[in-house]
């Protein structure tokens, strides 16, 4: 199969069943992008990380189980071909820091709309760094 057909591989993770819904819809428009999986917690993410070795994760950093931050370190450090976006509604230093600091290539806030969200995964599974502007400024 031509790899530049080949779609890029999502899971998604959110203790929310409606925004990993919202989610799926959201990215199942672009024919590139393929969900193949959800958690619901940090652990589960981490399991169907290891299971479905997925290209890229967006992960949400409030769950049950594991958090977010946690569960980035451990898909991160197993599986290094496994990108992971944090895409959450907080915005504190402690959390844009420690989910950069547990290896996500990307940090994006819950009210990113659709068009970016999708440029973003691609962008993170060609292993390009994606903050919100916010989020950003928060790093500097």
């Amino acid at each position: 199969m031509d790899p530049s057909t080949t779609p890029i591989r999502i899971l998604i993770a959110d203790d929310h069943e409606v925004v990993r819904q919202g989610l799926r819809v959201s990215l199942g428009v672009d024919a590139a992008l393929e969900v193949v999986g959800e958690a619901e917690d940090g652990a589960e993410a981490v399991r169907l990380a290891r299971r479905l070795r997925p290209d890229v994760v967006l992960m949400d950093l409030l769950m049950p189980e594991m958090d977010g931050i946690a569960a980035t370190e451990l898909i991160r450090r197993e599986l290094p071909d496994t990108e992971v976006v944090a895409l959450t509604s907080v915005l504190e230093d402690a959390s844009v820091v420690g989910a950069v600091r547990a290896g996500a290539i990307g940090y994006l806030l819950k009210d990113t709309r659709a068009p970016e969200l999708r440029r973003a995964v691609k962008a993170a599974a060609a292993g390009q760094v994606q903050l919100s502007p916010s989020a950003a400024a928060r790093l500097m």
